[in-house]
């Protein structure tokens, strides 16, 4: 295992990208005339939605996986996640014929519960709170023994979401700005580094819901603003900011900005509709920067990423 003591390096990312190739996708920057004309910019679609289990989190997931040692994996892996994270891990897990013990809170949606189960993830459900998840997680690897794969506050699961920049950088190297959405941290951390190693005199932007908005106070106040009661459709984006990704987050991303609810599902909706493929509230909350025009982006060439598309299509927020 890594030493936390240095924070997350180009060396760790490059290793996740060797680690991870071959066992989730590499997925495909859509663009569209249609909402380059409505923005004013030129737009890269990151489609994480695509990726194995519809989420960036196969990424973190499977690069934490399969960087323990036998004696680490021998009694599985644990965690707790609303969902997506809880998908991936299940779905390394498989690959590497390990265990997966998983802590979900019990509102969590139940596209994302059954896809937990298909990949053979051991589900305990707890109440939908911070210290619910963390006490219910601590109890699984007690009477297990399993190791924890925390879901954003690990280097090894940073660094590979941290590839989602690698291959945004290398599909379109010119880009000036990468939006990502922020919760706990570990996608927009990872992108931070890895596209700040690449091109230094680029942007990285995260974007959040009113309603979860612990990392944008966070960001501002220079400490951890813990979140309380979360209140957004975007349930991928209710953890609270993490301790490695936070550190990398103040050295390394240049703003935070926030957006309504309502702007969530109209991105969600305008994403839909234009560029005909499903994303998650959490994965329209990137685009509803722009969306919003919360951000000084006219004729440059911004990246956003689709983080997932993982969500109940009988409960859609339209409807």
């Amino acid at each position: 295992m890594s030493s936390d003591t240095a924070g997350l390096t180009w060396d760790l990312i490059d290793q996740a990208r060797t680690r991870i190739q071959g066992r989730v996708h590499r997925t495909p920057v859509m663009t569209s005339r249609t909402l380059d004309s409505l923005s004013g910019a030129r737009l890269y679609f990151k489609c994480e939605n695509l990726q194995n289990m519809g989420a960036f989190k196969a990424r973190g997931a499977t690069n934490a996986v399969f960087a323990l040692s036998d004696a680490e994996a021998r009694n599985g892996v644990a965690t707790h996640s609303s969902g997506n994270h809880a998908a991936a891990l299940a779905r390394a897990a498989k690959l590497r014929g390990i265990p997966a013990y998983i802590v979900m809170p019990n509102n969590s949606p139940k596209a994302k519960q059954a896809s937990v189960s298909r990949y053979g993830g051991k589900i305990v459900f707890c109440e939908p709170t911070q210290q619910a998840r963390e006490a219910g997680v601590e109890r699984l690897i007690a009477e297990t023994g399993a190791t924890l794969v925390h879901p954003y506050d690990d280097l090894r699961v940073m660094a590979g979401q941290a590839t989602t920049a690698v291959e945004l950088l290398e599909d379109v190297p010119d880009l000036d700005v990468i939006l990502s959405p922020v919760s706990g941290g570990g996608l927009l951390s990872g992108i931070s580094v890895a596209a700040k190693t690449l091109k230094p005199a680029m942007s990285v932007i995260g974007v959040e819901p009113e309603g979860a908005d612990d990392a944008y106070r966070s960001f501002r106040s220079g400490k951890i603003e813990p979140l309380v009661n979360p209140q957004t459709i975007a349930d991928g984006l209710r953890a609270t900011l993490g301790r490695k990704p936070f550190a990398e987050i103040r050295r390394h991303v240049d703003d935070i900005v926030t957006v309504s609810e309502e702007d969530i599902i109209a991105s969600m909706r305008q994403i839909w509709e234009v560029l005909k493929i499903i994303v998650e509230p959490s994965g329209a909350v990137a685009y509803a920067g722009v969306f919003a025009r919360r951000l000084p982006i006219e004729r440059r060439n911004i990246g956003i990423v689709l983080s997932g598309g993982n969500l109940d299509l009988d409960h859609l927020p339209w409807q």
